[in-house]
């Protein structure tokens, strides 16, 4: 997937102060993350429902 066709968003956890931030992106047969520091860099790619699961446990 070429990155300038995912519409990223910075996570609501992330504050301002350019610390550690994490950036997804969400299509019906993946969540895209990234670290918002390094958008040209490694992105992780896990199915919908794995993504939840791991939101679930904050």
């Amino acid at each position: 997937m070429s990155d300038t066709a995912l519409q990223w968003f910075k996570s609501s956890y992330s504050g301002d102060e350019g610390g550690a931030c994490v950036e997804v992106a969400t299509q019906p047969t993946a969540v895209h993350v990234r670290d918002s520091k390094n958008p040209a860099g490694p992105q992780l790619a896990v199915a919908p429902g794995a993504w939840a699961a791991f939101v679930a446990q904050r």
